[in-house]
């Protein structure tokens, strides 16, 4: 469900800001259903950690700013998807960490990447190593997200400062917008500098890119 429907915001040119959220109170999202997974072939276990991987990267690639709004648990898999938006919000009162390690494995769908791009290599290897659990005070005093609130009754502070972050979004260029995001985003992967310009020569003629070697 979560691949259709980032699939289909890719090619939706209304779409501005995409908030991802969870209606269930206290969990942002859980991680992968490691009961389920037990109960797995091999090669199933295999099958399913690429879905989620691709899925992941497909949220990390949407055109248009991603915002996490984490108004409770996130962990494991729940943190990978967390991590792969622009932005992160989260409620003083969540709990974030990519636990794998308490299991057995290592986180699988970008956490390994995307965790030390955001706080810094050697934190966070401190932070998988450990399995360490955070709260949001101590997620914005690393680093790990941009905006910590206070929760409220209804359960859904970090949504509402997203959506406020969402609003001062809007009345940019939207074409600026999507290009300053493929900007920053190749620039963090020191793509040289052909391959850059090949990369928003592309995006302007909605065209794949024609990298030198390939």
């Amino acid at each position: 469900m979560m691949s259709k429907a980032v699939d289909a915001l890719k090619s939706d040119k209304k779409v501005r800001t995409v908030i991802f959220r969870s209606e269930v109170p206290g969990i942002f999202c859980a991680g992968a259903d490691l009961k389920e997974r037990a109960k797995m072939h091999s090669s199933e276990v295999s099958s399913f950690v690429s879905k989620a991987r691709a899925t992941i990267n497909e949220m990390a690639n949407l055109p248009v700013p991603t915002i996490a709004a984490i108004d409770g648990t996130a962990l494991g898999g729940g943190l990978e998807l967390a991590l792969a938006c622009d932005i992160r919000v989260a409620a003083s009162s969540a709990k974030m960490g990519l636990v794998e390690t308490k299991l057995a494995i290592i986180p699988g769908a970008g956490g390994t990447q995307r965790l030390p791009r955001t706080i810094g290599v050697s934190l966070a290897k401190e932070l998988i190593f450990s399995a360490r659990i955070v709260d949001g005070e101590e997620a914005k005093s690393i680093g790990l997200i941009s905006h910590v609130v206070e929760q409220n009754e209804a359960g859904d502070a970090a949504y509402r400062r997203a959506l406020a972050l969402a609003r001062e979004f809007l009345p940019q260029g939207p074409v600026a917008m999507r290009v300053a995001k493929l900007a920053i985003n190749q620039g963090m992967e020191t793509i040289p500098t052909k391959d850059r310009i090949e990369g928003l020569l592309a995006f302007k003629e909605k065209r794949p890119p024609r990298y030198k070697g390939e």
